[in-house]
């Protein structure tokens, strides 16, 4: 038995040095006289595509800018049981493509070799298909082998590596398998802190932390999945396999994924999710009873939330014909505004892609910058801060960055009168857009209209102040009665909700928008600052759960607050006036 593990020893030392140098040229550099590897490893790259004509596009796109060389790249590809266009996009995009590769092995067919029962949709997952899945991975990575590939990166069609550099950073991390943490649109990712006793995921309390990078670096995992890179050098990883009969005493579920991590596992393999870049993104995947179509909406939902983070993400120009143009209306409401300081064009453009994917026809408000606002300008406006206001955390007087808020608000509120328009959505430029956010603007203005609501101002995003617990609206899914909130990062406005908020003449007793607005229907807790304004009437709802959150949140990376980055008024300097602007 020892001479056997000698030999064994032997063997795989001669084939791992085989693999190193017959992927590996080496120069010597006159400079530092040092060995210098000059080509990159060769990586097989195992990709499935079923059905995603409407995601394929910016897949490939982003596999096409991947900054590591073509042709140490080994694309091998399967593609069956499509009921879309992803063959024909394929085709397309290997023609301009595949030469630059290494090599391409491809095989696109109609049908699976398995028949999915009438009753089931495409979305389903039955035993039959599992197995089909499991064979095409293990035969990949089989392949890999035969050829002396020195990585295999299985890449599932769904994942978008925005990052072009992501690859050439996961072959450097020196692991034998390592997944990039992938975002979502949600709380979903590609691996797993936990694992059951039937093998099944568990969440544990260390998700949360490694998804947000609270902490950031190369994690342990029990499970990952969609973007898997394995080193091939690495002898342990010859022991890798999704198949559920290589593994003696595997009692587990007959699933691709959960096999490799077992399999990795019975080979003392650690699996690394690592987050310490944002590498990319993957689709959240489609419930059993899913239609097809239903994969768009998800598109649009992870392409805003990669607008978060991340450049938008684009398509090959050969390619755009593919993408269906997206039908651009104002939601259902008389106009749509946005309001953005000129100062800041990031933050237009972001929000300008971010329409343009919703397919919303806004108008641009441009802010009232309060910085630029000298005294001299206040007292020619006619305004007149609050007497005894405050900041109630900070305990300063207002910033001019909060006057310059509330002039862009009250702007807005004046042209709804001017232009007597019956509802308007107004957004401020740093806000998140919730999944489905389209669809859940419909949804609230139909229960409005459905229940006959007298409303005024509905809160589509804001900051809950109390812990009380918040009345629903009777018969509603989708509203209740807000507390004391913050915020106006976005909301519906009525005509007659315009009409309240002009008439209440909040020039003349100026103090910050979303301390203004808690005043007018009656929930701020502050009485003094409650006289000023006697006629609280505006009836005020918010949808539940909000549709808009920030983009970003205090000491979170790239937050900017203009308003609270700004310096405060003198307030000796302003007298107080008698008409309003």
């Amino acid at each position: 038995m020892a001479v056997f593990q000698i030999v064994l020893s032997v063997i795989l030392y001669i084939k791992l040095n085989a693999i190193r140098f017959s992927s590996c040229e080496i120069y010597t550099n006159e400079d530092y006289n040092e060995p210098v590897y000059y080509k990159e490893p060769t990586v097989f790259i195992a990709i499935l595509v079923r059905n995603k004509a409407i995601s394929l596009p910016y897949f490939l796109t982003c596999l096409e800018r991947l900054d590591y060389p073509k042709n140490r790249l080994y694309l091998w590809i399967r593609s069956d049981h499509n009921e879309d266009k992803s063959p024909d996009i394929l085709q397309e995009w290997l023609s301009q493509w595949a030469s630059r590769y290494q090599g391409v092995d491809i095989v696109l067919s109609p049908s699976p070799p398995y028949r999915l029962p009438d009753e089931l949709g495409p979305s389903h997952w039955p035993l039959s298909r599992y197995s089909h899945i499991i064979n095409l991975r293990e035969q990949a990575l089989t392949i890999a082998r035969q050829m002396w590939a020195d990585f295999i990166w299985f890449l599932d069609s769904d994942v978008f590596m925005t990052d072009a550099s992501s690859l050439r950073m996961l072959v450097n991390k020196g692991l034998v398998v390592v997944a990039p943490m992938l975002k979502s649109d949600g709380l979903y990712s590609n691996f797993w802190c936990g694992m059951g006793d039937d093998y099944y995921y568990v969440r544990t309390e260390d998700y949360e932390p490694l998804l947000t990078r609270k902490r950031v670096g190369c994690f342990a995992v029990p499970m990952i999945h969609s973007s898997v890179l394995v080193n091939l050098k690495a002898v342990p990883s010859d022991h890798l396999t999704f198949t559920p009969s290589r593994l003696p005493g595997y009692k587990g579920p007959h699933d691709d994924i959960i096999t490799f991590a077992i399999a990795a596992n019975f080979s003392g393999i650690r699996l690394y999710t690592c987050n310490d870049q944002i590498y990319g993104y993957v689709m959240v995947p489609l419930e059993k009873d899913d239609a097809l179509s239903y994969d768009k909406l998800q598109l649009t939902n992870l392409r805003l939330e990669i607008m978060v983070e991340s450049p938008p993400m684009e398509v090959s120009d050969f390619l755009e014909h593919w993408i269906e143009p997206v039908e651009i209306n104002r939601l259902g409401v008389d106009r749509v505004y946005m309001i953005n300081l000129l100062r800041r064009p990031e933050r237009r453009q972001r929000m300008v892609d971010c329409f343009h994917v919703l397919g919303v026809d806004a108008k641009i408000v441009d802010a009232i910058d309060g910085q630029l606002l000298a005294d001299d300008d206040l007292k020619k406006l006619n305004i007149h801060l609050m007497e005894g206001y405050t900041d109630p955390y900070h305990k300063r007087p207002m910033k001019r960055g909060e006057i310059g808020c509330f002039l862009s608000h009250y702007s807005v509120w004046k042209e709804v009168l001017e232009d007597d328009l019956n509802n308007v959505i107004v957004l401020e430029d740093d806000v998140r857009f919730e999944p489905f956010f389209r669809q859940k603007v419909y949804s609230l203005l139909a229960e409005l209209k459905k229940l006959q609501l007298k409303w005024d101002l509905v809160y589509l995003g804001r900051k809950r102040l109390q812990e009380v617990e918040e009345a629903a609206v009777p018969g509603s899914q989708y509203l209740v009665y807000p507390g004391y909130s913050y915020w106006t990062l976005g909301y519906l406005l009525s005509k007659q909700g315009a009409r309240k908020l002009v008439d209440a003449k909040p020039l003349n007793n100026l103090l910050p928008v979303d301390e203004f607005l808690p005043i007018l229907y009656d929930k701020h807790p502050e009485n003094q600052w409650k006289s000023h304004y006697p006629k609280r009437n505006l009836v005020a709802l918010s949808a539940e759960p909000l549709l808009i959150y920030p983009a970003r949140y205090l000491h979170e990376e790239g937050y900017v607050s203009d308003t609270e980055d700004s310096p405060p008024i003198n307030t000796t300097t302003i007298s107080p006036p008698h008409n309003e602007l």
